[in-house]
């Protein structure tokens, strides 16, 4: 049996950018794609924080180090910048080996630094 499972995160990141005119995806920091085990062109999940919107998109790869969560296209009717977002991609696994998985969340500050990233002990104490 496949069972979906939560791939990595990105925790409470702060919109740097909106840009409605971009034909679509998310650019983020291409520092915080890795930490959190997440791909150039991988589909995730946008949870805004700030006003309930939920949405699916692509990411695109940002500059390293610039902190870069910028929403593109449509999405940037309903995420603005400043918002505080999570971003989430899932991964599909046969269920043996989602018994064991250890997603990634990747926690940053104001600034989208990363501050720590937490494995599976995140998401059993919960």
């Amino acid at each position: 049996m496949k069972r979906t499972m939560l791939g990595g995160k990105i925790h409470r990141a702060v919109v740097t950018q909106a840009n409605v005119d971009y034909e679509g995806s998310v650019t983020v920091d291409e520092d915080l794609l890795d930490a959190a085990g997440i791909l150039p062109g991988e589909v995730v999940h946008i949870w805004d924080v700030t006003n309930a919107a939920r949405l699916t998109t692509y990411t695109i790869a940002g500059p390293r180090g610039s902190g870069a969560v910028c929403v593109n296209g449509a999405a940037a009717h309903l995420v603005h910048e400043g918002d505080l977002v999570i971003l989430g991609s899932y991964v599909e696994l046969e269920d043996a080996e989602a018994r064991t998985w250890v997603p990634k969340a990747v926690f940053v500050d104001g600034e989208n630094r990363i501050v720590e990233v937490r494995g599976e002990e995140a998401f059993r104490a919960n």
